[in-house]
């Protein structure tokens, strides 16, 4: 076993007495506090939207919002440097957002539209934008972990400078891929950092049913470092996914952080919100847990942020949200030929096909 400078507590701390007067965000001007909140009310104002939308049977397939996670995707996403790397699970609308992508083209992709930032081929599910090192949303469960310890490797064998944040949830930590990526990982001393949104519930299937001891501590089977601290705090997860980064960066050193966090809706649109738990738990989250509105009374206290400014943010945001459903609904589907294309290389490329037979049937 080795020994940790990082903390443990559970969602009801924090991993510091103080996080904002911590270095990492001391250091924020006011506007770049406001941003943080601005980013984390388009987060929840475009998964209520999405909500909606599905509802009103506009997109189809699976949906995953991340209402009540928002703090983890915009904390963890403010600190990414030009050579990070982000990949993500399935619930990757909030991530999207967080590494600046453009609300019109997610929307969209919702929608099945061709101006999708998938062209309208991948869905709620697989959101990409390599432009912003953010190599997707990955609908197999521990799927996209070997992936991110694929790019930390990439990173090493290139002799770059960088980190791959490679989220998981706590659904995923079971996964045999999931612990060959931790062997090889710690093995090769892979510049990634593990970061395991846990919000209590697999699925349907609570946390305390499906997965024994602690998440994060599993890391020290694999000789790596780890912590576990609140993922409802911007603050402190800034403060925490820095101090793993940073591992990764100088010391080229694997680690894993576990984020106490609590999804507020259901597993997917698709799954009521109550079957598994109570009202009561629910609205104890949503009253004391929200992390909006914990970074909001953050923002009043130090001077930031009031009533006029927030409202003013608020409005901006549900005005860009509202924009975008509109250019998903006048977009065009993609063409037949085109749902076709971006999918074998031989297919676009006929003058160099090699194999024989039809590939799409």
């Amino acid at each position: 076993m080795i020994t940790t400078n990082f903390c443990a507590k559970s969602i009801s701390g924090s991993c510091s007495e103080l996080p904002a007067l911590e270095p990492i965000n001391a250091s924020l001007s006011a506007d770049e506090k406001l941003g943080l909140l601005r980013t984390m009310l388009k987060i929840r104002r475009f998964e209520e939207r999405s909500l909606r939308a599905y509802q009103g049977k506009k997109i189809g397939g699976f949906c995953h919002v991340y209402s009540g996670q928002e703090a983890i995707a915009t904390g963890s996403c403010s600190l990414l440097a030009h050579s990070d790397h982000i990949i993500t699970a399935y619930r990757d609308h909030g991530h999207a957002i967080a590494v600046g992508m453009d609300v019109k083209y997610l929307m969209a992709e919702q929608y099945g539209k061709a101006t999708g930032c998938s062209k309208g081929k991948g869905g709620s599910m697989h959101f990409f934008d390599p432009s912003r090192n953010f190599w997707g949303g990955h609908g197999i469960v521990g799927g996209q972990v070997p992936l991110g310890i694929g790019i930390a490797f990439a990173l090493k064998y290139n002799n770059i400078k960088g980190s791959c944040l490679t989220f998981l949830g706590d659904g995923a930590v079971n996964q045999g891929a999931v612990h060959e990526s931790y062997n090889l990982a710690a093995l090769w001393q892979l510049p990634v950092v593990f970061i395991i949104e846990n919000n209590g519930y697999s699925m349907g299937t609570s946390q305390a049913r499906s997965s024994a001891g602690e998440l994060g501590k599993r890391a020290e089977a694999y000789n790596m470092e780890w912590g576990a601290c609140d993922g409802q705090n911007l603050y402190t997860v800034r403060l925490e996914v820095h101090k793993h980064m940073e591992l990764a960066r100088e010391q080229c050193r694997p680690s894993v952080l576990e984020l106490k966090t609590y999804r507020f809706r259901g597993h997917s649109v698709a799954d009521p919100d109550n079957t598994y738990r109570t009202k009561e738990e629910v609205e104890e989250y949503r009253n004391n847990y929200d992390p909006i509105t914990l970074f909001k009374q953050q923002l009043v206290k130090e001077g930031v942020l009031n009533d006029l400014s927030a409202d003013q943010i608020n409005d901006q945001v549900t005005k860009e949200i509202e924009q975008a459903v509109v250019f998903s609904e006048l977009s065009p589907f993609p063409t037949k030929d085109q749902i076709t294309q971006d999918v074998y290389w031989e297919e676009d490329h006929p003058e160099s096909k090699t194999s024989t037979g039809r590939i799409f049937f």
